[in-house]
């Protein structure tokens, strides 16, 4: 079989994402016979149509989506080689980490606490949607996602997921709000105004079979998805707070809040997700190992 010429698999990927010859041909700087040219010499390579006119424009056929999913991963994987081998030899590497956006930042700096006062690494952070991060993980615009959702992992998923840590939950308020208790936890849960997380998280899920299986019709005085908030929330004594200890450590230490119980039925577990790479990134490699 003769060689792919990877100008022609560029050129056809430009098409592809444009929709037409025309502006295809524009972006590129070539005129629309010669692009089209181009096209047809790759198509005569791989021996199928790659495109098909829709109206006034062109649809890829099902050999064309195989060559563009093909050829996107071969772009990549040559951005990712260029972008390491660059990088070889400079002071400072950098680690580019994504991390969902309402991820305990108290987490968050534990996993990185390695890096901090390195002279070798920089560390640039990313927060967002886990949809966002994922797609920037797989263009190779990021290292690794923390997260506390894991992904499916489908036959062909390029992910790679590490359980990283596992940290206890717990019902937290302020020292007025529990001083001198001593009520067991399932009166807690259905006396005391209860600020929880939100209904579409996995701990809300672990909570709500809790509650169901104790017999508690909780009182909620609040909820959030954001870690953050909840700490606040609680700080502001709205209520009893089911939330990983992790979360509020610096509160505990202080005794601006307490452990009024730890519920020991419910855990958050923690995720590093990274993708398979040829080049990966080896400042990594010594924050999963640790």
């Amino acid at each position: 079989m003769a060689q792919i010429n990877l100008h022609h698999l560029r050129l056809f990927r430009a098409v592809a994402n444009d929709g037409t010859l025309t502006g295809a041909a524009r972006g590129l700087n070539l005129s629309q016979s010669a692009l089209s040219t181009q096209i047809k010499a790759l198509e005569a390579t791989l021996g199928h149509a790659l495109f098909e006119r829709r109206g006034r424009g062109l649809a890829l056929t099902e050999a064309g989506r195989i060559a563009l999913d093909h050829a996107e991963a071969i772009f990549r994987a040559a951005d990712d080689l260029t972008a390491t081998l660059r990088e070889t030899g400079r002071a400072r590497r950098p680690l580019r980490v994504g991390a969902l956006a309402t991820l305990s930042r108290n987490f968050q700096m534990q996993f990185l606490r390695p890096l901090i006062g390195r002279a070798d690494v920089e560390v640039v952070l990313r927060s967002g949607s886990q949809t966002e991060l994922l797609r920037d993980l797989d263009a190779l615009a990021l290292d690794v996602v923390l997260t506390n959702l894991a992904p499916s992992r489908e036959q062909g998923s390029p992910w790679l997921v590490y359980r990283i840590a596992e940290q206890p939950v717990s019902l937290i308020g302020t020292p007025e709000r529990v001083s001198g208790n001593q009520r067991g936890l399932a009166d807690l849960l259905a006396s005391e105004p209860l600020i929880l997380p939100a209904p579409d998280t996995a701990l809300r899920a672990a909570f709500d079979a809790l509650a169901a299986r104790l017999g508690v019709v909780p009182t909620i005085a609040a909820e959030a998805d954001d870690m953050a908030m909840l700490r606040l929330l609680a700080r502001e004594d709205a209520g009893l707070a089911v939330i990983p200890t992790i979360v509020v450590q610096d509160e505990l230490a202080s005794g601006l809040l307490v452990q009024v119980a730890r519920i020991e039925e419910m855990r958050e577990t923690f995720y590093a997700i990274t993708r398979e790479r040829r080049f990966p990134n080896p400042t990594l490699a010594t924050l999963l190992r640790g």
